[in-house]
């Protein structure tokens, strides 16, 4: 073995706790593990100590040829993989799923198990880590500040019962002043029970409260641990970590407890002590929570005054209708012809898909995956899924077609649809082809949407609400997550503007801003997130303007739809 190796847990130690210091800065240099002079540039990967550049030859000077220097900012990339308890000095990278322990490659080669099914120590590793970020990422930027604010909503509470609870007192007093020294005893009496009622409001609420920071206490020892385990190169506490966060996210319950209240009667001095009110006791009432993931807030991008175009793709495509961003780099349209086109920004052609029954499709979409979704309600009633040249079917409908599509940013898929009579619309959305939700009516019974074949584009802006253009209501239909009606957008005044309101594509940008086509006057309304009109883009020539979609940057891609042109606008600064 080399010299250097014994020093090899000692500097794994001090590594390990200067990255988990916070007062250790950068200014803390590594200095050399041989001269103990030197700043060390250099890292051995695989002995684990720090080298100066004098001092590497002389590291790996020995006959061992297993040195692995790494620039010292790269350090950690070798594995540190759990030793065999069978073999000596042999290390286990892989696990037998058969007998479910580490074992070696002498362990393998073993009759103990022949025939047996071995994993990857190094794709578990992998696994378990990315479950690890994932975790730690959703319990520090998700779960806790999520109680967090249950428990400042609480300890409002708190702070305002001497104010309500003085309120109560006051307003007893003003009936005491009436019927003078004859209640006095029977008003001492009921201040009594307000000050146990107030007590008992108090021990209610504090111990919620202090329920609640206990568990924050150990969802912060728990984020200690993901903290650490990230940090690790450990593989066995990383194969075996067991996520929590799903105890984490069932919030507790909120309780509600109505402030007692005090009801004066007209004063009767033969029945006083009946007659001076009645006094209403706590009332504690549970209300479930649902945990909800937040969007990260983006910094606030205002709108430019005058929208400029910065690119005009010419697809090629007759009546193009639908335009969806694969990335910042490319864009798929489709319109009135079976094939659907990507094409690079700079207008290339990419790659062209053509649709499964030669029939045009309706709508286009990309899930996350980037795989590329169509539907072909005329013909199959089917969604499409196309992923590496390959062609599923992931939704077939009997008895309704699949018009227009959404992938939701959650994964879902949000999909408009109507009946074969043509009398009914309805939104509808899958995990894969189940159905999670169904979006038709609102809280009167009266359906959300007009009844008809015509296109509806629909969106999930970033608050989770769905929005729908429908072209025959003349409206933009927004409802929140669970499906109840928010508002309804009918167009906005304007003398430059003599037709109808009838939108056609919708999508939203990052600040929420819902933005829709009005084709017949040439425009886009752009909408805040409670469906006030802030203003049109109408200044970029644009020529019926159809379908649209905005990429990552808030880049604007517009669909014109009998010329077949993309327009890119940069609409935001």
């Amino acid at each position: 073995m080399p010299r250097s190796r014994p020093r090899q847990p000692i500097n794994r130690l001090l590594l390990t706790i200067r990255e988990m210091d916070p007062n250790y800065s950068a200014q803390d240099v590594a200095r050399c593990d041989l001269c103990k002079t030197a700043i060390a540039q250099s890292y051995c990967d695989f002995c684990h100590v720090n080298l100066c550049k004098p001092c590497i030859g002389e590291h790996i000077s020995d006959e061992y040829d297993k040195h692995k220097i790494v620039p010292i900012l790269q350090r950690k990339s070798t594995l540190i993989y759990p030793k065999c308890e069978t073999h000596q000095n042999k290390a286990c990278k892989w696990q037998c799923k058969d007998c479910n322990i580490n074992v070696c490659s002498h362990c393998i080669a073993s009759s103990q198990h022949s025939g047996h099914k071995f994993l990857n120590l190094e794709e578990l590793f992998t696994t378990s880590k990315k479950c690890i970020q994932n975790d730690r990422e959703e319990l520090n930027n998700k779960i806790i500040p999520t109680y967090e604010e249950i428990v400042n909503e609480l300890e409002m509470q708190i702070a305002s019962l001497d104010g309500e609870y003085k309120k109560l007192t006051m307003e007893m007093s003003k009936q005491r002043e009436e019927i003078h020294r004859e209640v006095d005893n029977a008003f001492d009496q009921m201040e009594k029970e307000i000050c146990e009622i107030k007590v008992k409001h108090h021990s209610l609420l504090q111990k919620h409260l202090d329920e609640i920071k206990q568990l924050q206490s150990l969802m912060q020892q728990t984020l200690n641990v993901l903290n650490e385990m990230e940090e690790s190169n450990e593989v066995s506490s990383a194969i075996h970590y067991s996520s929590k966060n799903e105890e984490f996210r069932k919030l507790p319950p909120k309780v509600n407890v109505s402030i007692s209240k005090f009801v004066p009667k007209p004063i009767d001095r033969e029945e006083l002590c009946r007659l001076i009110g009645k006094l209403y006791p706590l009332s504690t009432t549970l209300e479930e929570r649902v945990f909800t993931e937040k969007e990260p807030k983006s910094s606030v991008r205002e709108l430019f005054d005058e929208p400029e175009v910065l690119n005009t793709i010419n697809t090629g495509l007759r009546c193009l209708r639908s335009v969806t961003c694969l990335n910042e780099e490319q864009i798929w349209t489709s319109g009135r012809t079976a094939n659907i086109k990507c094409f690079n920004i700079q207008g290339l052609l990419q790659k062209t898909i053509r649709t499964k029954s030669g029939n045009l499709p309706d709508d286009i979409a990309v899930d996350s995956d980037g795989a590329m979704l169509y539907s072909d309600w005329a013909i199959s009633r089917t969604v499409y899924k196309v992923k590496n040249n390959q062609t599923e079917e992931i939704i077939t409908l009997q008895g309704w077609k699949p018009i227009n599509l959404c992938v939701t940013s959650s994964g879902d898929l949000l999909v408009t649809m109507h009946c074969d009579d043509k009398t009914q619309t309805k939104v509808v959305r899958y995990s894969g082809s189940t159905v999670k939700q169904t979006i038709q009516f609102d809280e009167k019974g009266q359906p959300l949407y007009s009844g008809n074949i015509y296109t509806k584009y629909i969106y999930e802006n970033r608050n989770l609400d769905i929005c729908v253009a429908d072209y025959v209501a003349g409206a933009v239909v927004v409802v929140n997550q669970a499906g109840k009606l928010r508002f309804r957008y009918t167009g906005h005044p304007s003398p430059t503007k003599n037709k109808p309101f009838k939108p056609r594509g919708i999508t939203t940008d990052s600040q929420g801003r819902i933005l829709t086509a009005d084709r017949d006057n040439h425009c886009i309304h752009i909408l805040d997130t409670d469906g006030q009109f802030l203003c049109y883009i109408d200044h970029c020539g644009l020529d019926n303007p159809f379908g649209f979609c905005v990429d990552s940057n808030d880049s604007l891609f517009v669909c014109e739809y009998d010329k077949g042109n993309v327009k890119k606008i940069r609409y935001l600064n």
